[in-house]
Formats: structure tokens, C-alpha cells, sequence
């Protein structure tokens, strides 16, 4: 009996063996392709990679080639040392070529230079120039410590390409896209030239100081011998100025430079160039240096020698880069008043062995250097007398009187002229005496004090005030030399220069508003765009209303009896103020109108004493120079500020003036220090005013009487 299936459940209960089930057909081919699609999209990506890795590498081969190419070929940017720099004047006229003017560059074959210099220059400046390929690693990697660890450029580590690449394409900018464009430059000089090229190169183009590019030019400024005749001393000496040419020059610091020799030499003993013994013997050898003479002639020298010392020390150009980048000096000076100038000293100034001006013009509203003379003759002295400190005398008495003036002193402060003798620091005795002893021998005013120059009158201010005081305004002026307080600071006993002087009363020009000189209004590159500026700043040095009227005070110097009267005639119909300034051995004017300053100075190098038509001459060739530089320029009047009194006094009492006074002055005071009390000694009519009814107070004789004694109605 057979036993029938469970038709309930999926199983077989026969006495039969279940048979095994069978696999769809399905299922079995994709088991067995599984392993083969897997393994063909392994060997895809391997071809994928593979092509790629091939296409990369081809890529990067032919463009390492293109580049090579490129830096093999490709024309290289035009070098600034095709071009040069130069100085002109505020219209654009020039003055100086600071390349023709100097000394020409003086190519020389590398086969001509000494092999000390040579190898003095690869010891000092990249003692692995032979090893590497242009960039010399080891130096990079320490300045890319030191300028990340000070965030910010400040270590080159160049090699010798690398410099001759900066020197000779690139500006001096401490910028990352600079660096980055000096690299590919290196990299096309070592693809183009040689090593002995690259080093012909760059001693024919580095910047050796005093105008001299490349070394052939550097021998003959500093030893007046060629590049050839050099020795191991001289060598090294120069080897060592491209580091810093300001520092390191011997015109500049002998001291420095033998030190920087003397580093070069313990360099190449290093490195296997000399022995000791032969570096010891270098440096104990006696140098001869030429005589150094001085790369501006051309118009004004005086002034573009202190332009260029301007542009380097004043506005950050690099020396190098002046002498070599093709930079425009774009200066302020007028030609028109540097040649008054000249002219007037050419002129006035007597014709005696050794007696020396000099004059300087600035522009008050501006600062403004307009003209500029350092002597008799630049050929025969480039000694600049403009920036050296002499005696002023009398005309530094206007910042005695200003102090007073600032301390409630009025224009009618009274002082006895006559010889007087001061005691100061209890113990101590200072005898005054005027010039050729000449006193009044009676009270007079500020304003007989400038314009007589009476030195009693101004120490007795002094000693009133306190010479800290007038120290203190100096300093706010601009007078930077050394002051002490001694009672004859009020008599210009210490020296300063005239250019201190005339920015100083640069400042009375200009209401009291100090401004720096400069030289210099902009200097572009040879596209014409500015690369370098002066930011400058004006400061208040003193109140408009005292300013003014010490500059009222200044305009008596030129009026009859005044110690400049016999230059008034040159400045007729000009208002103008000044003082005079005589010692033994310096003669001064130095005053202005609305629009110029300027100051004369007249002596002799050596002190030697001035004789009475010697120490004219200042003032004398002040008067020329303002007549012929103002010539062109409307007369203007100074600008009287607001706050300010003018009344008339009688000058011999300093009281109000009243009809019977014989003389009468007009002066100018602040509200709280002007005269309240009418002459005594010439007092007015038994007539009293006051008596007049209130219809008969505006009468023509009251109004006529308050007018004359300045006050109004």
C-alpha cells in the first residue's frame, strides 16, 4: 500500500528519498560571472590609471620642455640699467642726469677682473654660486624660517643670479609676487648664461655706492685705478659694499669698511680662497683712496645733491635704485628764483679769497624748497652752507619777542636802552651792551627794539620770561640744533643753520602754521607712475594773532632807521618783514613777504672777522633776490586774524595818542594787553569831550577823536 502525499506541507513523507531540487538556469550563469565582470572593471581602472599616469607624465614633459623653451629663448624684460635717473625742476626742466652726470659705467670682461675679486664676491655673497642652479636652496629655506616666523619679508637669501636678476629687471619692493617673479628670472639667466657670464654680469651691474654701477666704476671712484689693477685688499674692500653702499662705502665710514673687509676676507679663508696669513696681511695693508668728488653738476648742484640725499633719507628710495631705475625726481624748485639767486650772490658778495653765502627760499604756504645756493661756487666747494650751523645773532630775537608776546607782553612794553648789566643764577653776571654802543637812553617799545636791534631790550625780555621760554619756542618752530638757557640765547649766540632759520620764519610767513621743507614733490618710475611719498604734516606753533603781530613788528626793520633800511628800495611797494643778524664773523637777513621766504647767510668758513662791507651783503643780496623772484607775483598784504585791537600810540610813552602827541604809532594788540591810559606828557586840550550832549556824541569831532585813537563807536 503506497501512502498518499501530505497535500498540506511542502514536503515529501513517501518511504522514497527526496530527490535534491534543481537551479533555475538563471541563477547559475550569473554565479559564474560574477568573478569575470569584477576582475574587467579592475583592469578598466588599472588601463584608466595607466593612461592617465602616461598622459600626465606627457603633459608634464612637454610643458617642462615649452617652459624650457621659453626660459631658453624667450627675450628676457628690458633692464633698468639701460635707462637712468633724473633730476627736475617744478615746471619739469631738468637739472641733473644723475648717470651722465656721475661717473659712466665702465664695462669689464670677466677675464679682466682679478680672481680675488672674483672669488671675494662669491665668498661674501653666495658661497655656493658653483654648486647650484640659480637658487641657492640652503639660504632660501633659512629666509623662509626667519620671514614666516616674523611674518613679514625680511630675509633675502639670494643668491648671485638671484641679485643680478633683482638689480638688473626688478624693483626693490620686499613683496611675494616680487620674490616669485625674481625666481623665474633666475631660472632663465642659468638657462641662458654661463656662471662666469652670470658673475660678468652682475659685477658690471651692482651698485657699489656714490653712483658707481658695476666694479669697474667702483675702482675708479674709490682706488682711481681700473677694475684690472685691483688687489687682494681692494678686493675685498669692495666685495663688501654691495651689502649696504651707505654703510659700507669708506667715503662714507672707514671704520665700517674695514670691518666689512674684513669679514670678506675671513670669508674666502673659509671657503678655501686664501690663508690666514695672506687675509691677515689684506687687511693690515694701507688703502689710498681717491679723492671723492661729487656726481651733480648741471644747474643748481647745491640743491639737486640735497634733493638725491632727500630721496634717499627722507622719502625711502633705495641709493641703488636711484642711480639705475630710470626714476624722475620731480623736485620744487623754480628756476626763475634759483637763478635770482645766484645772480644776487654773484652780484652783491665782495670779491675776497674765502668769503662764502648762501641762501635758501622756501614757498611758506607749502614748504616748498624754492631756491637754493650753498656757496660761492660748487666747482670750488660743494660744501652745502644752507645745511651748516653758524651764529645767528640778532635774527633769532623775533622768537624772544613772539615768547613774550605769549606771555601777555604788548608792542608798548617799555625797556630802557642804555648799557646794563643782568645777574642770573644768583651769583652770575651777564654785561649787555648795544652795537657800536649806541642806546637811547630812554624807554622804548618793541617795535624801536627790532627795528634798532637793541640787545638790552631783548635780555631784559629774556631774563623776564625766562630763556626755557624761548627755548620752547624754537623747538616749535622747527630749530632742532642746541640750545641752552643762558641770558645770551637772546642774542643768537648758538648756532643753527639757515635752513632751520628760514623754516621757522617760513612759520611766521604762514600765520604760525609749521610745515617741513622739502625738496622733493614726487618721484615715478620710468612709466610715469609715483612709487614713493612723503606724507607731511602741518602743526599750529604758535597763536595767528601773536604771529601777526610780531610780524607787524618785523615790517619797522625796513623803514627809515631800521638796521635793513638801505634794502628797502629793493622791496618798494612790497609788504614784507624781517630781521637782520650781525656777529664777528656771520652776517643774516632773513625775512618775508605773503609768499616767499627767504634767508642769507654771509661769512667765512674758517670765523674769520667780517668787515662793515662784508656784513652788508646779506641783506643786500636778500634785497636782490626778493625784488627779481617776487617780480612776477602780485603784491599781497598779510592776513590779519580776527581778536586783534589797533590803536594809536605815542610811541615814546607807549600810552593812547592823544591830538598833541608829536609822533604816533599804529599797533596791533590782543583784547586784554592794549594801553588804557591816554598820553600823559602830551596830554590832550582843556576841551572835554564829555560834556557834549548825547545828539552831539556822534558829532564829526568825537568820531574824528575815537578814530585816532583807534577805537570805534
Amino acid at each position: 500500500m503506497i501512502d498518499k502525499p501530505n497535500l498540506t506541507e511542502d514536503t515529501w513523507t513517501g518511504s522514497e528519498p527526496l530527490a535534491a531540487p534543481k537551479q533555475s538556469p538563471a541563477r547559475t550563469v550569473e554565479a559564474h560571472s560574477l568573478p569575470t565582470a569584477m576582475q574587467d572593471r579592475v583592469r578598466r581602472r588599472k588601463t584608466l590609471l595607466i593612461r592617465l599616469g602616461l598622459y600626465f607624465a606627457a603633459v608634464t614633459f612637454l610643458s617642462g620642455f615649452l617652459l624650457y623653451l621659453y626660459m631658453r629663448f624667450a627675450p628676457l624684460p628690458a633692464s633698468d640699467l639701460t635707462t637712468h635717473s633724473r633730476i627736475v625742476s617744478a615746471d619739469g626742466a631738468l637739472l641733473a642726469d644723475l648717470l651722465n652726470n656721475g661717473q659712466n659705467r665702465v664695462r669689464v670682461d670677466i677675464r679682466e677682473v682679478p680672481q680675488d675679486l672674483q672669488n671675494a664676491t662669491i665668498a661674501i655673497e653666495d658661497a655656493q654660486f658653483y654648486q647650484h642652479s640659480g637658487l641657492n636652496l640652503r639660504g632660501i629655506a633659512r629666509a623662509l624660517y626667519v620671514n614666516l616666523k616674523n611674518r613679514e619679508l625680511i630675509e633675502g637669501g639670494s643668491s648671485i643670479t638671484q641679485q643680478l636678476a633683482k638689480v638688473m629687471y626688478l624693483s626693490h619692493d620686499r613683496t611675494w609676487s616680487r620674490k616669485f617673479r625674481e625666481m623665474l628670472l633666475t631660472i632663465q639667466l642659468e638657462t641662458r648664461y654661463s656662471k662666469q657670464e652670470i658673475l660678468e654680469l652682475y659685477l658690471n651691474a651692482v651698485y657699489y655706492g656714490h653712483g658707481a654701477n658695476g666694479v669697474g666704476t667702483a675702482a675708479k671712484i674709490y682706488f682711481n685705478k681700473s677694475a684690472t689693477d685691483l688687489n687682494l685688499a681692494e678686493s675685498a674692500l669692495l666685495a663688501g659694499i654691495p651689502k649696504g653702499p651707505t654703510f659700507f662705502s669708506p667715503f662714507s665710514d672707514q671704520n665700517k669698511a674695514k670691518e666689512r673687509q674684513q669679514q670678506v676676507l675671513q670669508a674666502m679663508v673659509r671657503h678655501g680662497y686664501i690663508t690666514q696669513e695672506q687675509a691677515d696681511a689684506a687687511y693690515k695693508q694701507n688703502l689710498h683712496f681717491a679723492e671723492k668728488k661729487d656726481i651733480q653738476n648741471g644747474a643748481a648742484p647745491y640743491f639737486t645733491r640735497y634733493a638725491t640725499w632727500s630721496a634717499i633719507n627722507l622719502h625711502g628710495v633705495p641709493e641703488e635704485e636711484l642711480y639705475r631705475s630710470g626714476l624722475t625726481l620731480q623736485t620744487t624748485l623754480d628756476l626763475h628764483m634759483q637763478k635770482a639767486a645766484e645772480a644776487a650772490i654773484q652780484k652783491h658778495l665782495p670779491q675776497v679769497p674765502g668769503l662764502q653765502a648762501a641762501l635758501v627760499a622756501l614757498d611758506p604756504k607749502t614748504g616748498h624748497i624754492k631756491a637754493m645756493v650753498g656757496g660761492r661756487d660748487f666747482s670750488q666747494s660743494s660744501f652745502n652752507r644752507v645745511l651748516a650751523t653758524r651764529q645767528p645773532g640778532s635774527s633769532f630775537k623775533p622768537f624772544v619777542y613772539l615768547s613774550a608776546l605769549e606771555n601777555g607782553a604788548s608792542p608798548v612794553r617799555m625797556v630802557k636802552s642804555e648799557p646794563t648789566t643782568f645777574n642770573y643764577e644768583k651769583d652770575k653776571y651777564y654785561e649787555v651792551k648795544n652795537f657800536n654802543d649806541q642806546y637811547a637812553y630812554d624807554y622804548i617799545t618793541m617795535r624801536e627794539a627790532i627795528r634798532k636791534s637793541d640787545n638790552v631790550y631783548a635780555v631784559a625780555t629774556i631774563m623776564e620770561i625766562t630763556p626755557q621760554q624761548v627755548i620752547e619756542t624754537a623747538r616749535r618752530f622747527g630749530i632742532e640744533s642746541e640750545l641752552k638757557p643762558y641770558p645770551s640765547l637772546a642774542l643768537g649766540v648758538f648756532p643753527v643753520s639757515p635752513l632751520e632759520m628760514a623754516k621757522a620764519y617760513a612759520a611766521l610767513a604762514n600765520g604760525g602754521t609749521l610745515l617741513e621743507p622739502t625738496a622733493i614733490r614726487q618721484v615715478v618710475n620710468a612709466y610715469g607712475r609715483e612709487i614713493y611719498h612723503r606724507e607731511r604734516a602741518s602743526q599750529q606753533a604758535a597763536n595767528p594773532q601773536n604771529v601777526f603781530i610780531l610780524t607787524d613788528l618785523m615790517k619797522s626793520v625796513f623803514e627809515p632807521g631800521g638796521t635793513a633800511a638801505r634794502v628797502a628800495p629793493s622791496v618798494a611797494n612790497r609788504v614784507v618783514a624781517g630781521k637782520t643778524g650781525t656777529t664777528d664773523t656771520d652776517a643774516w637777513m632773513a625775512g618775508y613777504s605773503p609768499n616767499l621766504v627767504a634767508v642769507v647767510w654771509v661769512g667765512y668758513d674758517k670765523n674769520h672777522l667780517l668787515n662793515t662791507r662784508e656784513s652788508y651783503a646779506a641783506a643786500q643780496i636778500w634785497g636782490e633776490f626778493m625784488k627779481t623772484a617776487l617780480e612776477n607775483t602780485p603784491a599781497s598784504d598779510f592776513e590779519r586774524p580776527e581778536g586783534l585791537l589797533e590803536l594809536t600810540i605815542d610811541p615814546t610813552t607807549g600810552m593812547l595818542a592823544t591830538p598833541n602827541c608829536p609822533q604816533v604809532q599804529r599797533e596791533f594788540f590782543r583784547i586784554g594787553t592794549e594801553p588804557t591810559d591816554e598820553c600823559t606828557e602830551h596830554p590832550a586840550s582843556g576841551f572835554n569831550l564829555d560834556i557834549l550832549n548825547p545828539e552831539q556824541g556822534k558829532s564829526g569831532i568825537k568820531k574824528f577823536w575815537k578814530w585816532f585813537r583807534g577805537g570805534t563807536d
